[in-house]
Formats: structure tokens, sequence, C-alpha cells
């Protein structure tokens, strides 16, 4: 059986977000669905995030839910498999010949560049 020091000691993504408008840092674990901490100072936000994950894990093992471990960037291969409307498909098909690159380099583009727009409007 894995010991809460087993899950303190692997090594879980932290996110921390700047709260603008109300001032301070919100601090989440992705891979630990609802552990969430703030602190008025980067500082008291990861110190408090530490004690949320210690007490978010210790919760868990009593009441022996599963403890997903840390995700891996080498976990995710790159690839997905979309199924889109035939009208979609030309359309972008389209747009890339007219760019002169293929169909998945435009669809890379066009995700990527939603993906900047998506992070740029969550930093404002």
């Amino acid at each position: 059986m894995k010991t809460i020091d087993y899950y303190l000691e692997l090594p879980y993504k932290m996110e921390m977000v700047e709260d603008k408008d109300e001032g301070g840092f919100a601090v989440s674990f992705p891979d630990l669905k609802g552990c969430i901490s703030v602190g008025d100072t980067l500082e008291q936000a990861v110190a408090n995030a530490k004690d949320a994950k210690r007490e978010w894990l210790v919760a868990a093992l009593e009441d022996g839910y599963d403890i997903p471990e840390p995700s891996e960037i080498e976990d995710y291969s790159g690839q997905f498999k979309l199924r889109i409307p035939k009208s979609l498909h030309r359309t972008l098909a389209e747009h890339s010949r007219r760019e002169g690159i293929s169909m998945n380099q435009y669809c890379l583009y066009l995700l990527s560049r939603n993906d900047t727009l998506a992070f740029a409007n969550t930093k404002r």
C-alpha cells in the first residue's frame, strides 16, 4: 500500500494564477481534482498549496479513493483523430491549399493560434 510520504514525493504539477481583481494568487494541482488553495502573496499561496495537497492526499487515503499519479508529457503522443462534418473538411482543405500548406499544418496553425489567444485572454 502506498503511503502519504510516497505521494508527497511525487512531482505533481502546480499551477499558479494571479487574481488581478481581488489580489493574491490561486494555486491548484491539475492531477488532484479539487485541490486548490489561495494566498495573498505567491510564497503564501505556494505554502498553503503544499498544506492543501497534503490534506487532500490524507483524506483520499483515509476514504480509500484512487489517487492519480502525476501525468507526464511523455504520456501524450501528439496525435488524435477527429471526426468533422464533410463541409468543414472541405473548407479546411480549401484554406490550406490557398496557404500552400498541408491541411494538418493548417489545423495545427489554427489550434495554436486559438490556444495562444485563449492563454492571452486569461492573462488580462
